[in-house]
């Protein structure tokens, strides 16, 4: 090899070992560059990370005040509800605490009677036994008189003895009964007064009269024709959807609504505002209001009902009686509200069972349902008291409410004494002044008609029609009835008048017969 090949040579080795180191330098470089870069991203990783954590902890944060406040808020109205529970039961439990000291101090007051009637008797005794011991004295000196005058045994002048005495005494007993009877009741009358009066001052309750309006009024007469529609077709959807006759007539600016249903009426009258107001009035809408004031009528019904329930305290009940309770505010009864009536009957029968000592929440709720079947009376066959009657015993309510509705009216006799405090309670909220009204018309034709039925019973000299209406008075001719045919004629004029008659409450019969006998002096 010579020279020149192997200088060639080397300069070979030594370029290839310069590009290999080139090579490495480069390589190294690049290296260092991409672990620089690598290290970068991964800083910027963990500072988006920790960003990311910090968010997510802020998230957390808030997700947990907002927890903290709903349980907060939750528990706030947790104690709310617990204290109005704690509040409830403080009330029911003074108005049991007065309720017994009432009773209380109606058992001190009936005690001191009971004291003062004791005393009243040890007195009659101590009398009754003064006189025995007179007339033993008088018999033993008229038996000592006898056997001397007359000259009779001792068992013949004791035979006449007793005999008088025994006559003379009878006369007495009976004229001490007749005066204890007359205090007796005298005494009643005077205590049933005093409760009545007592149990009507507590209660001072609005009066529970209110017309039932059937109108819509109009802004103006051409609404008519648009409430009727084309051939007629938005007044038929209306009476279709409804169940109420529509009533369009020249009465102006006014739409009459009839229908049996005081409920179906007030849904009418309440579609019939809305459509007027808006003024779209056609088929779909007709059908859209309706379905709507249905919804609005039922929960009105159902707020009704659990409002009067509250309100008289009676208790639990049945959701259906609720119901039914709810409806008798779009019932009227001779112009007075039958809820109202009724809260008015619950409340003063359960005054007045408190001042006798009886059940006060059984009564209220007795008065409350004593006019139930009012309720439904339009649907069902039969008298309000029978479809009252059969209600209560569907929904097993005790049996002193079923004898109060059963008896309010007197159709059957009161087996309790909470259903002859329901009747006076009923009667006491229909007579109240204003409670009830009626048009002159049927009021005059009614006191006509009071007189025309006492006046055709034969030996009726004439009759007049007092109290509103609650009262006829006949006058009897002397000469042709005596004094018993007056219970005759009283119960013939009671007949005619329940068989003849419409109307509120009770009348009572007064028959008079007199005699006069007049002369002169000259």
């Amino acid at each position: 090899m010579t020279t020149l090949e192997i200088i060639l040579l080397i300069l070979v080795v030594l370029g290839l070992a310069a590009g290999f180191a080139l090579g490495y330098f480069i390589r190294v470089k690049t290296h260092e560059k991409s672990l620089s870069k690598a290290n970068q991203e991964a800083e910027k990783i963990i500072a988006d990370a920790y960003a990311e954590a910090d968010k997510i902890k802020k998230d957390n944060i808030l997700e947990a005040k907002r927890e903290i406040s709903e349980l907060k808020s939750e528990a706030e109205q947790d104690i709310k509800e617990r204290k109005s529970v704690v509040v409830e039961l403080e009330n029911k439990l003074n108005q049991r605490e007065d309720t017994l000291d009432r009773r209380s101090s109606n058992l001190d007051r009936r005690e001191e009677m009971l004291n003062t009637k004791e005393n009243k008797i040890d007195e009659k005794k101590a009398e009754l036994e003064q006189q025995n011991n007179k007339v033993e004295a008088l018999l033993k000196a008229q038996e000592q008189k006898l056997i001397e005058i007359a000259g009779l045994n001792r068992e013949d002048a004791r035979k006449i003895i007793m005999d008088t005495v025994r006559e003379s005494m009878k006369i007495e007993i009976a004229s001490y009964i007749k005066e204890e009877e007359e205090r007796a009741r005298l005494e009643v009358k005077s205590k049933a007064k005093n409760i009545l009066a007592l149990a009507i001052q507590k209660y001072a309750g609005e009066t529970a009269g209110e017309v039932t309006v059937t109108t819509v009024s109009l802004p103006s007469e051409e609404i008519k024709g648009r409430i009727i529609g084309r051939e007629g077709r938005n007044i038929r959807a209306i009476e279709s959807l409804t169940g109420v006759d529509l009533i369009i007539d020249d009465t102006p600016e006014a739409v009459v609504l009839s229908g049996f249903d005081p409920v179906r009426r007030e849904i009418a009258k309440r579609s019939l505002d809305i459509l007027v107001s808006d003024g779209r009035i056609h088929p779909a809408r007709i059908e859209e209001v309706v379905e709507r004031c249905r919804g609005d009528v039922e929960m009105v019904i159902r707020e009704m009902g659990e409002d009067a329930v509250f309100k008289t305290g009676i208790g639990k009940i049945h959701p259906d009686l609720v119901r039914l309770i709810g409806r008798l505010h779009f019932r009227t009864s001779y112009g007075q509200n039958v809820l109202k009536h009724s809260i008015e009957t619950a409340m003063i029968a359960g005054k007045l069972a408190t001042e006798i000592g009886e059940n006060e929440v059984l009564a209220r709720r007795a008065g409350l349902l004593h006019d139930i079947g009012k309720s439904v009376d339009h649907e069902i066959e039969g008298s309000h008291v029978e479809i009252g009657v059969e209600l209560a015993t569907k929904y097993h309510e005790p049996k002193e409410v079923i004898d109060a509705i059963a008896s309010h009216h007197e159709d059957v006799a009161p087996k309790s004494i909470i259903a002859v405090l329901v009747a006076a309670a009923d009667a006491l909220s229909s007579a109240r002044p204003g409670a009830r009204s009626d048009s002159l018309e049927n009021y005059t034709k009614r006191l006509e008609n009071l007189e025309a039925i006492s006046n055709s019973i034969k030996g009726v000299q004439s009759s007049f029609a007092i109290q509103a209406g609650r009262e006829v008075r006949v006058i009897v001719n002397p000469e042709e009835v005596d004094d018993l045919s007056t219970i005759t004629i009283a119960r013939q004029i009671k007949e005619e008048i329940e068989n003849k008659l419409s109307y509120p409450g009770t009348i009572k019969v007064t028959v008079i017969r007199e005699v006069r006998s007049v002369d002169v002096a000259k």
